[in-house]
């Protein structure tokens, strides 16, 4: 029987949680069947990181300023995005412009200025993705509305809503758009009944998978604080976990991993379609 293949379409491999053993992830991640990583930038300072990453180990990338990293942003941040974008429009690797989006998460992050800065950062990437004609990886934490307004107000910009979590009118409504929904580690928690639900009730054409890894570990890698007071390591995820979390979400929509590793893989390639 043939082992089904994946694409984990959101995962920071340049992270220094990988530094020591970076090879072998590589090595795991490919041996698990997971053919292709998406390694989104999060700052103008690790553009040149991602890309020679991507290039080292046949993966993809994509660059972009995460909302986290615009209290520090300037103007020449955005200048340097476009000009990054302009050198390497012919590569086959660059799939995506991201990280990108709002955070109304982070306290910090929250304040009117802060916010306001995030949108103008925002607001110039999705511009940037219109006219260089590249889909985005959103960050997408307790700010789809608003996301939802600036993506209407840029018509024609589509890509991936990263580990979606909002609710199921806002789901539909970046479906209707053009995106794809990215699930990952947060579903494999009993706890998680709406994520879980949307997982079931949206259609599979619309749903990308992910790891995020180092972060958004499955539940088989957490630690609680209580078990890491205790000396428990939390465990590292990583692109070689997205078959066991495919095999979740197969078992919540009561269908085969191949179907789900054929159809996400598809999507994938829908949403990004240079990954073709």
């Amino acid at each position: 029987m043939t082992q089904p293949f994946f694409i984990d379409t959101h995962c920071h491999l340049d992270a220094a949680e990988f530094d020591a053993d970076r090879p072998t992830v590589h090595a795991h991640t490919r041996a698990a069947g997971v053919v292709r990583c998406v390694i989104p930038a999060v700052e103008a300072a690790n553009f040149d990181t991602v890309r020679l990453l991507a290039h080292t180990q046949q993966d993809t990338y994509a660059l972009g300023i995460h909302p986290l990293y615009t209290p520090q942003a300037t103007e020449a941040d955005l200048a340097q995005l476009d000009a990054a974008l302009h050198a390497h429009r012919q590569d086959p690797r660059l799939v995506a412009i991201g990280e990108i989006g709002l955070d109304g998460f982070v306290p910090q992050l929250n304040t009117p200025e802060a916010l306001a800065k995030q949108q103008v950062f925002y607001k110039a990437q999705l511009k940037l993705a219109q006219q260089h004609q590249l889909p985005v990886l959103l960050h997408v934490r307790r700010t789809a509305d608003l996301l939802l307004k600036g993506l209407r107000d840029t018509p024609g910009v589509g890509g991936i809503a990263h580990a979606f979590n909002g609710s199921l009118q806002q789901a539909q409504a970046f479906i209707a758009l053009g995106f794809k929904l990215g699930f990952g580690g947060a579903l494999t928690y009993d706890r998680a009944l709406q994520l879980r639900r949307l997982a079931t009730e949206l259609p599979l054409s619309a749903i990308v998978l992910e790891t995020d890894a180092p972060d958004m570990p499955p539940h088989w890698l957490y630690a609680t604080a209580e078990q890491r007071a205790a000396g428990q390591l939390q465990g590292r995820n990583q692109p070689a976990e997205l078959p066991r979390i495919a095999q979740v979400l197969a078992d919540l929509r009561g269908i085969s991993l191949a179907q789900v590793a054929a159809v996400t893989t598809a999507n994938a390639r829908t949403a990004l379609p240079r990954l073709q």
